[in-house]
């Protein structure tokens, strides 16, 4: 595939249509790949985006109890001294 590079303001910028920018998941940055002489664009992900508003809504819910107890009754600390 072939783009062209167009002036944007002072600077240069290249131009993406919408399916690519649709079936690559590009919305707002890339993260720029420099290899011997390749440039590669590739989409950021997000992977935990939102995650903050979901803990408060589990919080607010009841919903983030712990399932298993984080100590166990028959632990023993002294092997971590």
């Amino acid at each position: 595939m072939e783009a062209s590079i167009i002036k944007i303001g002072n600077s240069k910028g290249l131009r993406l249509n919408k399916q690519i920018l649709e079936q690559y998941h590009i919305t707002d940055k890339v993260e720029l790949i420099l290899e011997e002489d390749k440039i590669i664009l590739k989409p950021i992900k997000a992977p935990r985006k939102g995650w903050n508003e979901i803990f408060k809504q589990m919080s607010k819910n009841g919903d983030d109890n712990m399932l298993i107890d984080d100590v166990f009754d028959d632990e023993e600390f002294d092997e971590w001294n």
